[in-house]
């Protein structure tokens, strides 16, 4: 029972983080679709944004897998 909790957390949490980097993969590629000159600006700030949700989810992971130890 605690092992499904677990990981109905950690899958919750993966699935956070794909929405929010399809999101933001998304929406950098609509604005240098609109300024191309912009791309590599736009394309720092998505990889470092992608970067900390990437974290903020193993996180999430880790707190879910730790957090339901019966021990």
């Amino acid at each position: 029972m605690v092992g499904s909790i677990a990981a109905v957390g950690a899958g919750l949490a993966v699935l956070g983080v794909a929405l929010g980097i399809g999101r933001i993969g998304g929406s950098a590629m609509d604005a240098i679709a609109r300024q191309p000159e912009a791309s590599g600006k736009i394309q720092t700030a998505m990889i470092i944004s992608a970067a900390l949700i990437e974290g903020a989810g193993l996180f999430g992971i880790v707190v879910a897998l730790l957090g339901n130890n019966p021990a």
